[in-house]
């Protein structure tokens, strides 16, 4: 059966009462039908298509009411097309806001199917022209688009690349037995497969046969070439000869996005112990700048990345203010290559000196590690307050915490590779955190405020990370009984702790210098070099009052990659067959919500089916996850269209997800876990964190 991705009602929800005069046609195979301003995106398309060979159907469309064109009259081109009444048709609309390359209106409007004599071709026509009105379409009266109606034997959606992850040198095919009316209003998910350019199947079996699978490449690449980019087709193979059939061709909308051309492999990975909440302008300069520098430096002395690579590709760098780490160059992933493995990949002489600068290393870092925390702790100690502090004071004193920071972090990465591990507890080399529960479990049993505790026990603030703006709170006390005896720090923890010590420092630096200018909150949208001006007598920036602070979103991906635009791709893992599929790239995390009542302000929508009834509600949501549906569905091309994170297939989603559920899914991997305790939030159209911490259940 043929049907476009329209809302479909077959002969008998038509009355066949009088109509008003029909107006005028012009066949597809004329000329102008390819004008879309006035035929509509659909018809428009049909027209180029036949035009240039592609196999749609022949037809005619019914111009606007008011479009002033000179043409045919509908039932003298109704009577040729149906022969007189014998052949069923399907009667659609086409609109000029429908099938562009920003909006497809997916399922918006009114298709019927099989209609037969003239008076059902006439109520057929107004029904399609007055649904526009009810489903809030575009002012303009609507085209409407006539052709045969095609049984089929199998039937679906081609899009010519793949509209989650971008890939052009994919095809994605979701097809089901008969036409693709079924599919398309997501009362069935299909059966889907990844073709190669050519028809080759690459990913699930699919249920098509290599004649099919290479007829659909073949017409993927021609519909490209002729629209001038990947379409969105929808076909089907007639029942009768086998047949391929081009029923719609649109372009992708909202297509995923794709990492750039050598895009380096990012992730939280280890910098996130340290730098775990989304960063303000200069608390990016204040501690990542530092922290890259230092861990280059390690890497550079270690001999494990050249100086020359270093200085080109940042080890650690904030994307949407959060802290990142290239986790390639902290040899955090395989090598691509297997053969890698074995293979040095350091030029000899650099292996040589790398070899010899390591023992070196190895045997002098603990002295140097001892001498580095004693200047560290002799500094803070004899600094003054900062409120004693005069300009040219503050801005030494800024200089050197960072560079004790780079020094520190240096030292603490270069511990960590070359020293072994330390036993802990029983007095030997532990950890900061149990030192740090230790002083907390004290500080609490004398009544301690938080900032007392910190300034008499400073271990503790091991237990939280730094902030400008955000007032020191402490964990509370449940759980504190009990814990590790401390013993010594390991040399790689006493390192660590003294950068909590700097980063501490900084802060109530900084804060001296808001109380002097600038309320904390503004003072913390400035970057470094900006900071030294006004510390030094120069005006605040003059956009300053219109400089935001980023909205917090979801955490990032353990691992991704940039698109050129700086959107973030989460790196895609082989799936098992069956899993949960994304939809619609992003993340989101908010509240399950069934779709009955009012939503929660952060509501996760979760249903058995992608109705496409439940389209209003999409903007009220952060999410979208449906036990059943394609990605080709209408409610997912809409929700790609919202950039709405999306993922369909999710087995029992109903019951596992009921109404209040705290919900992270992930749109482009299809992933979906459930969280205690954590904010909600949503980052359209980019991509948030798949960290699974504590209070985290991988459920998807």
């Amino acid at each position: 059966m043929m049907s476009g991705r329209d809302g479909v009602w077959g002969e008998g929800a038509v009355g066949a009462s009088a109509a008003p005069p029909l107006g005028v046609a012009w066949e597809l195979r004329d000329p102008r039908a390819t004008r879309a301003d006035v035929v509509g995106g659909k018809a428009a398309a049909l027209a180029r298509a036949l035009g240039a060979g592609l196999p749609a159907l022949p037809g005619f469309v019914v111009l606007p009411t008011a479009s002033g064109q000179r043409g045919d009259d509908p039932l003298t081109l109704w009577r040729r097309l149906s022969d007189d009444g014998r052949r069923p048709l399907v009667v659609r609309s086409s609109s000029a806001a429908e099938d562009t390359a920003d909006s497809a209106m997916a399922g918006r409007f009114l298709s019927v199917l099989d209609v037969r004599g003239p008076d059902a071709f006439r109520a057929a026509l107004r029904a399609v022209r007055d649904s526009a009105a009810s489903a809030g379409g575009p002012p303009a009266p609507m085209a409407v688009l006539v052709q045969p109606m095609v049984e089929s034997r199998i039937g679906g959606v081609l899009f010519g690349a793949d509209p989650v992850t971008g890939e052009t040198d994919r095809l994605l095919v979701s097809a089901v037995a008969g036409g693709p009316d079924r599919l398309v209003g997501g009362a069935v998910q299909g059966e889907s497969v990844r073709l190669s350019r050519r028809g080759r199947a690459v990913e699930g079996p699919g249920p098509l046969d290599r004649r099919q699978a290479r007829a659909l490449a073949a017409l993927a690449r021609r519909a490209g070439r002729v629209f001038g980019g990947p379409q969105d087709i929808e076909f089907g193979f007639a029942a009768d000869d086998g047949r391929l059939c081009l029923f719609q061709s649109r372009p992708i909308t909202a297509m995923g996005q794709r990492p750039a051309r050598g895009a380096r492999l990012l992730g939280p990975g280890p910098v996130a112990e340290t730098l775990p909440e989304p960063l303000a302008p200069l608390e990016e300069d204040l501690w990542v700048t530092p922290l890259a520098q230092g861990l280059a430096t390690a890497l550079d002395l270690a001999g494990a990345a050249s100086r020359r690579r270093l200085r080109r590709l940042p080890v650690v760098r904030t994307v949407q203010g959060r802290a990142v780490a290239d986790l390639a160059l902290l040899g955090l992933v395989a090598p691509r290559h297997r053969l890698l493995h074995w293979l040095n990949p350091l030029p000899p002489a650099r292996r040589l000196a790398a070899a010899w600068g390591i023992g070196r290393l190895r045997g002098a870092l603990p002295g140097l590690a001892l001498t580095l925390q004693a200047d560290v702790d002799r500094e803070l100690t004899q600094a003054p307050a900062p409120g004693e502090l005069s300009p040219t004071d503050l801005v030494g004193a800024l200089r050197w915490s960072r560079a004790a920071l780079l020094a520190l972090h240096a030292q603490e990465a270069l511990a960590g590779a070359l020293l072994p591990e330390e036993p802990s507890g029983g007095g030997g080399a532990g950890g900061g955190a149990a030192a740090a529960l230790a002083a907390l479990r004290h500080g609490r049993a004398e009544g301690l405020t938080d900032a007392e505790l910190a300034a008499a026990r400073p271990e503790v603030l091991a237990l939280v990370p730094p902030s400008l703006t955000r007032p020191l709170r402490l964990p509370p006390q449940r759980g504190l009984a009990g814990g590790p005896a401390p013993g010594t720090l390991s040399t790689r923890e006493g390192l660590r702790l003294r950068v909590r010590w700097v980063q501490e420092y900084q802060t109530r630096l900084v804060r001296e210098i808001a109380a002097r200018t600038v309320a904390i909150d503004r003072l913390a949208l400035l970057r470094w070099p900006e900071l030294l001006d006004v510390v030094r007598g120069q005006p605040l920036p003059t956009d300053l009052a219109w400089r935001r602070a980023r909205p917090s979103g979801p955490p990032l991906p353990d691992a991704f990659r940039l698109a050129a635009d700086g959107t973030v791709v989460p790196e895609r893992a082989a799936r098992d067959a069956g899993a949960a599929v994304g939809a619609s790239t992003g993340r989101a995390s908010g509240v399950a919500w069934d779709g009955t009542g009012e939503p929660p302000e952060d509501a996760v929508l979760v249903v058995r089916h992608l109705d496409p009834g439940l389209a209003p509600a999409l903007p009220s949501v952060v999410g979208l996850i449906a036990q059943t549906g394609s990605p080709l569905s209408h409610l997912a091309v809409l929700a790609r269209e919202l950039r709405l994170p999306t993922v369909t297939g999710a087995a029992d989603a109903v019951d596992r997800f009921p109404p209040g559920t705290r919900l992270l899914l992930d749109g482009a991997t299809g992933e979906i876990a459930v969280r205690t305790g954590a904010p909600a939030a949503r980052e359209s159209g980019t991509h948030g964190s798949g960290t699974r911490g504590s209070g985290t259940e991988v459920r998807g």
